[in-house]
């Protein structure tokens, strides 16, 4: 329960939220909020779900050491890259289509003058 409690302050530390703005996220009161960020009750597997949800984080993080959680982070980063990737490859792709019809217009307009 440390590991998840100090996870979960983290988190929330990271978005400069408060406990309120977390509480009111999952619908539950402030006191019961700090029980889970402090350690003092047990959190069920919905529970963990949906504050893995808030933080739009996955919910093995909630739970990972941190070691782990470096590989978690360092996952997620290069996921986030490869959609850029993906992203800027399509956009090429585009462009390079852009680029050939441009350049058949081209073609045929000399076609057309030298006729």
């Amino acid at each position: 329960m440390e590991v998840l409690a100090k996870n979960i302050r983290s988190l929330r530390q990271q978005y400069g939220w408060s406990q309120g703005d977390i509480a009111a996220r999952l619908g539950i009161s402030i006191p019961a909020f700090s029980k889970i960020e402090t350690g003092v009750t047990d959190v069920n597997l919905s529970r963990l779900e949906q504050i893995a949800e808030v933080f739009s984080v996955p919910l093995a993080s909630l739970l990972a050491t941190e070691d782990i959680q470096h590989d978690i982070d360092q996952q997620i980063e290069v996921e986030a890259i490869i959609q850029k990737v993906q992203e800027r490859e399509s956009q090429i792709s585009a462009l390079q289509k852009k680029v050939i019809v441009l350049y058949e217009e081209l073609r045929k307009k000399q076609n057309g003058s030298q006729a």
